[in-house]
């Protein structure tokens, strides 16, 4: 019986520690670089310009600036404008 109890509490184990992990990779911060999806699209730009807005000032005092030299601005002459608030 004890034997059964041991290769049940060694199965749980395995089980358990074959969940773990993950893939997620978390998006770097807006300040320390612009995403692609800002040049991709109006909503990306617009997205990207509220999040580096949303970033509060103690923390963007002190960093290095973001480079936007590669980053243009998409335009689209067919939809409607978007409300930024």
């Amino acid at each position: 019986m004890r034997n059964k109890t041991s290769i049940a509490a060694i199965a749980v184990t395995a089980l358990v520690a074959a969940c773990g992990g993950s893939d997620f990779v978390a998006n770097p911060p807006p300040t320390s670089q612009v995403p692609a999806s800002a040049s991709a699209s109006i909503g990306g730009f617009i997205a990207y310009l509220m999040a580096l807005v949303a970033t509060p000032a103690a923390t963007t005092d002190v960093l290095e600036p973001v480079d936007t030299s590669m980053v243009t601005g998409p335009t689209d002459e067919t939809s409607e404008p978007q409300k930024v608030d």
